[in-house]
């Protein structure tokens, strides 16, 4: 016997009759005992049936005594119950037997309504009054009421107690779901006391408590912090609703918070948001943007300027090669070299206002580091030392062009401040695990005030006829460009410029080892060796299975095989894995998801799609699964 036939045995065995009507007041189910207190037809006690052609069914045939219009009396009916109001009532019936009826709606929409058949209690009630003469007619009639009432309460309790459940769930459902969020909800009274917390601030602002019931908030969230927060918090006392943002010095997060008066009581509802990363994305996209109108100005001046530099170097060089006159020649020399400097400078601005992005791959930033001392060393006089620190760990998400490029700008900055003698350090440190910081300090003079304001505005430059002002800004536009921050100030000896960057950790990098690369494309095979062999790898290739046997057996240190799914000949890639068991294989394929092939090869083995680039494949390698 199934479920919904059990249920309906035991509805059938309960005394009363009852009926479950949906929203649209159709027949849910009913038992037994309604069909037969009512003697209704089979089709009104089939679920689907109307209530409205049961009332008329009922009415037509004098459940309710003599009516005037039936189907006004059957539409007031419907209406009552479209209420979906919890009711108790008692009737007598044309049959002359009295009834209660007792209604409640239900969370999910429709009602469910209870008849009990009271007969033999009025009739009670009706004996107790016709054979009790010590009783006086008041006490009855009070018994009468009482005993109606008892019975209107016990229906009023019974509905309350239904409400009561509906709304602890209702409770426990919207408080998962705001523990859920990824955001910190939460409510401070007219004391700046918690007196709600969906737990979250934790996660929201490292190193803060998660149980905040009862804590005041600016013991949540500390002096500086509610520093930033608490003329916000004054105005929405006041009833202004606040949104802002601001960065909490303790975990170095950027923190958006919306603070909004409770309008039926004298407290704040609290929103706040981690927004670090979206600020970041915003920065880089602002410079993108910036570039692009500084790209559309200058590229027609430039072009312009360009033609006149090579009329005037043109014109000099003639001027060169005819017989000036006694002290033409320097000025005709200076006339040239200022001409190719300018030349030298319209290169400088192509560097900035050209395409570039930030492409973040996986990174040992140790191993940049050094190879940037290898590249800096021989710029740097003997009595100038570079020191470089650095105290990160593990690979991270960097554009390793860039920042090298960066940095080198930064080391020759310092080391023309240095003079002929001083220190240069670069320190890399890891900021509340949210920030990269870069730091490259001098031993020199340090930046002066106007310097300290100016140093980042392009063509700014304090070394006079020798500088174009344009180094700081290139690094200025990277930082900008990967969503960081720059900062100039100086220390307790000399500059130190810092390259705050977002601080993206990435999967362990794969130990460089000897890679078997199968690919039956020669341009595609060149193209990804090159990847290969840029990340440490030694590579060596075939473009069918059996070639790659072949090589695997001549060759016992390869440590890893990538394959394309198709190659030439019979086999594919899969059969790669079977045949080399103790190897690991990575696949990858420019077939659809969909495709069967691409599928089955899920099952086996680790897919990369094509297309993909460096860091695309790094990080397949890294995880060893595909993405």
């Amino acid at each position: 016997m199934n479920k919904d036939a059990l249920i309906q045995a035991g509805l059938n065995l309960i005394q009363q009759a009852l009926t479950i009507y949906d929203n649209d007041l159709r027949l849910a189910v009913c038992n037994a005992p309604f069909a037969k207190m009512f003697d209704l037809p089979d089709h009104l006690t089939t679920p689907g049936a109307t209530f409205e052609d049961t009332i008329r069914h009922l009415a037509a045939r004098g459940e309710y005594g003599p009516i005037d219009d039936l189907e006004r009396f059957v539409q007031s009916r419907v209406d009552t119950a479209l209420a979906f109001e919890p009711h108790y009532m008692e009737r007598t019936r044309a049959n002359g037997r009295t009834i209660s009826v007792e209604g409640a709606p239900l969370p999910q929409g429709g009602w469910v309504t209870v008849y009990t058949d009271i007969t033999p209690v009025k009739a009670q009630e009706e004996l107790l009054r016709t054979r009790s003469e010590l009783l006086s007619e008041e006490v009855l009639r009070r018994s009468e009421e009482l005993a109606a009432t008892n019975r209107q309460l016990a229906a009023t309790i019974s509905a309350l107690e239904q409400t009561r459940r509906e709304l602890t769930e209702m409770e426990a459902r919207t408080r998962l779901t705001a523990e859920m969020m990824p955001a910190h909800i939460a409510r401070v009274d007219h004391e700046g006391r918690y007196t709600y917390s969906n737990r979250r601030l934790s996660a929201v602002m490292p190193g803060r408590p998660s149980n905040l019931l009862g804590l005041h908030i600016a013991k949540a969230l500390g002096p500086q912090a509610f520093a930033r927060v608490e003329p916000h918090l004054e105005r929405a006392y006041e009833g202004h609703q606040s949104t802002f943002e601001f960065t909490d010095e303790t975990s170095q997060r950027r923190i958006r918070a919306v603070f909004t008066p409770d309008p039926n009581d004298r407290g704040v509802y609290i929103l706040s948001q981690d927004v670090t990363e979206e600020t970041q994305s915003r920065a880089a996209l602002q410079q993108t943007r910036r570039r692009e109108m500084a790209a559309q100005l200058t590229s027609g001046l430039a072009h312009d300027f360009s033609n006149l530099l090579t009329i005037i170097l043109g014109m000099q060089s003639k001027l060169a090669r005819m017989d000036p006159a006694p002290g033409a020649e320097p000025l005709i020399t200076a006339t040239i070299q200022a001409a190719r400097r300018g030349g030298a400078l319209l290169n400088r601005i192509a560097d900035i206002t050209s395409p570039r992005s930030w492409q973040p791959r996986a990174v040992d930033l140790s191993g940049l580091l050094n190879d940037l001392r290898t590249l800096a060393t021989p710029s740097l006089p003997d009595a100038i030392a570079l020191d470089i620190e650095d105290r990160t760990d593990g690979p991270l998400l960097l554009d390793e062009g860039l920042l090298q490029d960066a940095l080198l700008n930064l080391i020759l900055n310092a080391r023309d401040a240095c003079g002929s003698a001083g220190r240069i350090r670069l320190t890399a440190r890891a900021v509340a695990d949210t920030w990269l910081d870069l730091t490259v300090a001098d031993t020199g003079p340090g930046f002066s005030a106007e310097a300290l304001a100016h140093g980042l505005d392009p063509f700014f430059t304090t070394k006079g006829g020798e500088g174009s002002g344009l180094g700081l800004a290139m690094v200025y536009d990277m930082t900008k460009l990967a969503g960081g921050q720059m900062r100039l100030g100086n220390g307790e000896s000399g500059a130190r410029v810092t390259l705050r960057l977002p601080l993206r950790r990435a999967d362990a990098l794969p130990e460089p080892g000897l890679v078997l690369l199968v690919e039956d494309s020669p341009d595609l095979r060149a193209t990804i060796r090159g990847m290969l062999t840029d990340m440490g790898h030694s590579v060596v290739e075939a473009a069918s299975v059996a070639e790659a046997a072949d090589l695997v057996e001549g060759l016992p240190n390869i440590r890893l095989v990538l394959s394309d799914i198709s190659l030439e000949g019979a086999g594919t890639g899969l059969d790669l894995v079977t045949r080399l068991p103790d190897l690991p294989v990575r696949l990858m394929t420019s077939l659809p998801p969909g495709h069967p092939l691409h599928q089955r090869a899920r099952s086996h083995a680790p897919v990369l799609a094509k297309p993909f680039d460096a860091a695309g494949l790094a990080g397949f390698l890294g995880e060893g699964a595909a993405p």
